[in-house]
């Protein structure tokens, strides 16, 4: 049982150890106080009338920030439908996730408006900070969702992975702008070789989002055109993404410098992980660590909607138009089962894998699941760490990095 909390005192945190972005502070005392932390330390005098939450020995995180995430519990945000959105929303929640940016697919613009149309209304519910609103179909509060991850469908062909590939299309003004004047994309992903890629990054970059290259298969030429335009993070790191070799494809000789060296060399460039524990061996999740460090390095989910389900097949994308994958229970597959297709894991997972399987400090990975990303989207004045001033959208977690309670905004909230 999570327990009772009465708004109207403050709440203390204490007998635990909190985790900040560059270390471990054991013995903390952690204030909240209208649903936002207020201090932090060894010795703060505890209000009076406070509720004390005694940790007993184990860890307090902020909560997780997932950029890239397409579903959960049997629904995909493409769905477009407030139903599919608030149970994917609340699905992740019980893995940290306390801030999400659910993203889209290969898809028509229809569809992809109407997921706009159904984020923006359920945002609207998550928002209240002195009551984050309950699915009256499964009980669960929702986390924050400050807005869309703007992902299919400007992929390159060839490189467009369990998304559906006729689905997929170069980006055009008229429908980009019509995305982005919906003034809820945060994120927004383009392939950088697409004709009109520079006009896309421009028009996110008008809007401030976080601009990505993804789904690519370009060269260190079109990569640093894209930077110029602003582009500063790409996807899920060695994924649906270029690399030396594949672009022989493109150009013979001499051969080209991909999208791996690119992020290496340019200390301005973030990538992010699935560290599932299947996309990525733990050398290749400690090579990312070690090149481009926490402060550059997101943990995400790139969930389907077959996270939080048995084993079986599902659908990835819009449930009447998207393409069918194979989950078998650890990881997507396409259906030939020739290639991954996505996670079916939640960020817990991917903050216990990472931990054990890189030579990363636990802060470092709890950085690299909250802060980076809260930087990454000009967040972090919000989220992202244990800060005076920020949400009290926190976790307790085990000496396992199990999640074992959530408060969104110092409200304890139940999951199940």
């Amino acid at each position: 049982m999570k327990p009772s909390v009465d708004r109207s005192s403050p709440l203390v945190f204490v007998g635990g150890t909190a985790i900040l972005p560059d270390r471990l502070l054991p013995d903390a005392i952690v204030v909240c106080r209208d649903g936002m932390i207020e201090s932090i330390g060894n010795s703060i005098e505890i209000p009076e009338a406070s509720q004390v939450i005694d940790l007993q020995g184990r860890y307090l995180s902020p909560g997780f920030v997932d950029l890239h995430v397409h579903g959960g519990d049997g629904a995909d945000f493409m769905d477009g439908d407030e139903h599919a959105v608030r149970t994917a929303a609340a699905a992740h929640l019980r893995g940290g996730t306390t801030t999400i940016f659910p993203t889209s697919t290969t898809g028509s613009a229809e569809n992809i408006h109407r997921m706009i149309d159904a984020c923006i209304s359920v945002s609207r519910e998550s928002s209240d900070q002195f009551a984050p609103v309950s699915s009256p179909d499964q009980g669960a509060s929702l986390p924050h969702l400050p807005g869309i991850h703007l992902y299919g469908p400007f992929f390159a062909e060839g490189k467009v992975g369990c998304h559906d590939a006729d689905a997929r299309r170069d980006p055009e003004p008229e429908e980009c702008r019509s995305y982005f004047d919906r003034g809820f994309v945060r994120i927004a992903t383009c392939a950088a070789e697409l004709p009109g890629a520079s006009s896309f990054y421009r028009m996110a970059d008008e809007q401030k989002c976080l601009i990505t290259c993804g789904h690519s298969n370009s060269n260190w030429t079109e990569m640093q055109l894209a930077f110029d335009a602003g582009m500063r993070h790409v996807d899920h790191f060695w994924c649906a993404m270029s690399s030396v070799t594949s672009l022989r494809t493109r150009f013979p000789v001499p051969m080209q410098a991909s999208m791996t060296e690119f992020v290496l060399m340019n200390k301005e460039m973030s990538t992010e992980v699935i560290a599932d524990g299947h996309h990525l061996a733990p050398e290749l999740l400690e090579f990312a660590y070690r090149m481009k460090g926490a402060a550059r390095l997101c943990l995400v989910t790139d969930a389907n909607r077959a996270y939080g389900m048995p084993p079986g097949e599902y659908v990835f994308g819009h449930r009447d138009s998207g393409c069918w994958i194979h989950s078998d229970g650890n990881v997507g597959w396409t259906q030939d089962r020739a290639s991954l297709a996505s996670s079916v894991q939640g960020m817990d997972q991917m903050v216990s894998h990472f931990s054990q399987s890189t030579s990363a400090t636990l802060p470092e990975v709890i950085r690299m699941a909250s802060l980076t990303p809260a930087e990454r989207l000009g967040i972090d004045d919000q989220t992202g760490s244990l800060a005076a001033g920020k949400r009290a959208d926190l976790l307790v977690l085990d000496d396992g990095l199990k999640v074992r309670e959530i408060y969104v905004q110092g409200k304890p909230v139940s999951t199940y």
